[in-house]
């Protein structure tokens, strides 16, 4: 599992923890993980990702790219930009909004999706637990 960076200077705060919290995630929703690449990287880049491979024509936090089902082999891409904007919309810290946007990620791979009501409850609410989960192991 690889953090990197595209057209923005970005690294996560503690990353060997959140390598195992997102391995403990997908570990705990029934798959493996072969590789996964998190690319952190600016609106316009991701609008850019947006409109060639989804064509959609609008700024969007994570766009996410499964590869392979399981072992999971996917790349996830986030707009710092984007992070710093909602966490500035939401009233809460701009790491609390970063890890809600990769566990986001991370369970479209493991099969969630978030277009209907019911689907949109379901998503949130396991980001809510696993977030819960990141809580407990900085406690430690």
């Amino acid at each position: 599992m690889f953090f990197t960076s595209n057209d923005v200077a970005f690294e996560p705060a503690d990353p060997e923890r959140l390598i195992q919290w997102i391995l403990n995630t997908v570990e705990a929703e029934g798959y493996e993980l072969n590789r996964l690449d998190i690319v952190f990287c600016s609106d316009e880049f991701l609008l850019e990702i947006n409109r060639n491979h989804l064509d959609h024509d609008y700024y969007t936090d994570i766009i996410t790219f499964p590869l392979n089902d399981n072992p999971l082999i996917a790349e996830i891409y986030i707009s710092i930009d984007r992070v710093q904007e909602n966490a500035a919309g939401l009233n809460i810290s701009f790491e609390d909004e970063l890890h809600r946007v990769m566990i986001h990620g991370v369970l479209h791979l493991c099969g969630y999706d978030d277009h209907e009501e019911e689907d949109i409850r379901m998503i949130r609410k396991k980001e809510e637990f696993y977030l819960k989960q990141l809580a407990v192991s900085s406690e430690q």
